[in-house]
């Protein structure tokens, strides 16, 4: 088999879409499956890679983020994939890739791969405190059209979790196919758990004996809505209806951490910790604490709560996005997105159960629900064999 994506986004500066390209492209070659990518670029060039090969096409540099180029160039973009002649057409945005994949002429199958939802993004963490999330939906009625339009030309619609699947279909998007993202699942284990690593953590948050340990792990961005998560911990230690404090730990860093760190400065038992220097210790930190908190309610997966699963931690998460997927009553408890009240409440139905069995639990639940990179990248071309066989 072989696969020709139009990659939008794909940067040789990184970024996430950049790191799922370049895992695809070495389970692609394990599976001895050719992988092409066109991306825009400063120069038109190729490189070999392990699977296959990217093919730049030139483009102007991106006015928000020069990291990455414009992809504007449909005639050079067709005129590669007529040489390349892939079985399998996929597109990786809902922009010039996606309709540069959907006018190309030729009856071959083709798959939009749907990486976000602007919708959840952008107005639903703006207004959401002020207008109910359905409503703000109907009133991004011409997004959701341009869509049904454009992922009507395709074959299928692959998305990274239910949640998001679930959504879609209710907007009336044909062809739709779940196909969960994986984790680097073998570098997380409760077995990592570290108790001079915990009494650190709980050291720096200015806890002197004990205390419930929360973790969390997010880029700093409007979206992951971490404000929400300090004001939180704020609330349930205010209360002090539990037997001891909460602490949290938050890793990550992003535009908003000058702005959180003020906050938590203001808030007992919170710590701000950049991942730069501390991402090896990442698993043991997890696997050191007694729960995860997570704020965003708009990933189309969540990485950072499947690893937390892994880690066989107890979940405090959003009822919507990507994290919900994994939130089950079992080992979970939700709150509604942006509300940090609820969220509280949340914290507090959580410690206040058996936080062992809930690990144990977690560790049950982590065996099938968590999946490895290399799982993902079997059951998409395994569903992309079973396309081409239509």
């Amino acid at each position: 088999m072989k696969i020709l994506d139009i990659s939008e986004f794909y940067s040789e500066r990184g970024g996430s879409v950049s790191r799922y390209t370049d895992q695809k492209f070495r389970a692609a070659a394990r599976r001895g499956i050719e992988l092409v990518v066109i991306a825009p670029g400063q120069e038109d060039h190729v490189d070999e890679r392990e699977g296959g090969r990217i093919v730049w096409i030139k483009g102007p540099p991106m006015p928000i983020d020069p990291r990455f180029h414009l992809l504007i160039r449909e005639k050079a973009v067709h005129t590669i994939v007529d040489l390349e002649r892939p079985d399998l057409l996929e597109a990786s945005s809902p922009w010039t890739s996606g309709w540069f994949a959907a006018r190309y002429r030729e009856p071959i199958p083709r798959a939009f791969i749907f990486h976000q939802d602007p919708i959840a993004r952008y107005p639903h963490t703006a207004f959401d405190r002020f207008v109910e999330r359905d409503r703000l939906d109907r009133f991004s009625a011409p997004y959701w059209a341009y869509l049904r339009r454009l992922s009507s030309r395709f074959d299928a619609t692959i998305v990274a979790s239910e949640w998001l699947a679930n959504r879609l279909r209710a907007f009336a998007l044909p062809f739709i196919e779940p196909i969960p993202f994986g984790i680097e699942k073998s570098r997380y284990s409760p077995s990592l758990r570290d108790p001079e690593l915990r009494r650190a953590l709980l050291d720096r948050a200015g806890v002197l004996t004990d205390a419930y340990l929360f973790v969390g792990v997010s880029d700093h961005l409007p979206d992951r809505r971490l404000f929400t998560l300090i004001d939180a911990i704020a609330e349930v230690n205010a209360r002090n209806t539990l037997e001891k404090p909460v602490a949290f730990t938050l890793y990550g860093d992003g535009p908003l951490r000058p702005l959180l760190e003020q906050r938590a400065k203001k808030v007992e038992h919170v710590t701000i910790a950049s991942l730069v220097g501390e991402k090896e210790v990442l698993p043991s930190a997890l696997a050191s604490a007694d729960a995860f908190l997570h704020g965003a309610a708009a990933e189309t997966f969540s990485e950072v709560t499947a690893s937390a699963l892994a880690s066989a931690l107890p979940l405090v998460v959003p009822s919507a996005g990507g994290a919900s997927d994994f939130a089950d009553p079992a080992f979970a408890e939700r709150y509604e997105p942006g509300d940090f009240l609820d969220c509280a409440d949340a914290i507090e139905r959580l410690v206040l159960r058996d936080l062992d069995g809930l690990r144990r639990s977690a560790l049950q639940a982590s065996r099938t629900r968590v999946r490895s990179v290399d799982d993902h990248f079997g059951e998409l071309f395994t569903y992309y064999t079973k396309l081409l066989e239509r």
